[in-house]
């Protein structure tokens, strides 16, 4: 089974560049999980047949948003973190980065396991979001993420390993971006933001890139400034994580960089597991 993740920055956008669908024929992914969406379905004229597509789209005109989209139809789809998780962590938003409202995450399950695909608020150039992202959403995602892995999500009774993909907007290590001193403390670098990624480590979720792929150059993002991309000066803040039993059945992680039309690139993962 192969799962794509990417944050195309706008999907009509992304559509009207040419590129959208040339890479995903050529990748044919069992489950394409999109961030960033900036629209509803009825909004973006995707030429996808062969695929189910849920949507969890911001109720700010275009804003946020995700959507999965998948050859096999899941058992169950669910919008948002729970209501456990978001009276236990909240308040996870003061008029940004609502679960709820921002369409940040979708959860869908299947036989063997759920998929998560997540766009996670970032910190804001003042830092003015990190006591929001450390303290409630990154905590609440990660309780929600080991809530599926135990006991499922409403609706469901059924625990099941998670894979959980998209852009976390955290670049973990110095190795995780081009220019770690130079970045040191700053949105998407602060302690705050990676402790809450090594949180994720910690508690049993395998970052399938870093199982086959070592060191630095690796970048998932390139600001539109003084040429970054062209120059790789990047950052890898999009993720393919697995549950530790999992582990085994991963075949191969990669990054896509020389796929244009958003200032993310997509992320993929192979993984020994029928739909």
């Amino acid at each position: 089974m192969r799962i794509v993740s990417w944050n195309v920055n706008g999907i009509r956008a992304v559509l009207k560049k040419g590129v959208f669908l040339p890479f995903i024929q050529k990748l044919k992914p069992d489950i394409l999980c999109l961030q960033e969406t900036k629209a509803e379905q009825r909004q973006s004229a995707i030429d996808l047949p062969e695929y189910e597509e849920y949507w969890n789209s911001a109720s700010k005109k275009g804003y946020s948003g995700t959507a999965i989209f998948t050859k096999t139809k899941p058992l169950s789809v669910f919008n948002g973190l729970s209501e456990k998780i978001i009276k236990k962590y909240g308040p996870l938003a003061d008029g940004y980065g609502d679960p709820v409202t921002e369409g940040r995450v979708i959860a869908a399950e299947y036989e063997k396991f759920y998929v998560v695909t997540v766009y996670t608020p970032n910190a804001k150039d003042d830092l003015s979001r990190i006591p929001l992202r450390h303290k409630h959403w990154d905590p609440a995602f990660l309780a929600y993420a080991k809530e599926l892995e135990k006991n499922g999500s409403t609706g469901s009774p059924h625990g099941k390993p998670v894979i959980f993909c998209g852009d976390l907007n955290v670049a973990h290590t110095p190795d995780d971006l081009a220019r770690p001193k130079e970045n040191e403390g700053l949105k998407g670098f602060t302690k705050e933001e990676r402790a809450g990624f090594q949180a994720f480590i910690d508690a049993g979720f395998i970052d399938t890139f870093r199982m086959f792929h070592k060191g630095n150059g690796h970048y998932t993002w390139w600001s539109h400034f003084a040429n970054a991309r062209e120059r790789n000066v990047g950052w890898r803040i999009d993720y393919i994580l697995v549950s530790e039993s999992l582990k085994s059945k991963v075949k191969k992680a990669e990054i896509f960089p020389e796929v244009t039309g958003s200032d993310h690139c997509p992320v993929s993962l192979d993984i020994d597991i029928k739909l």
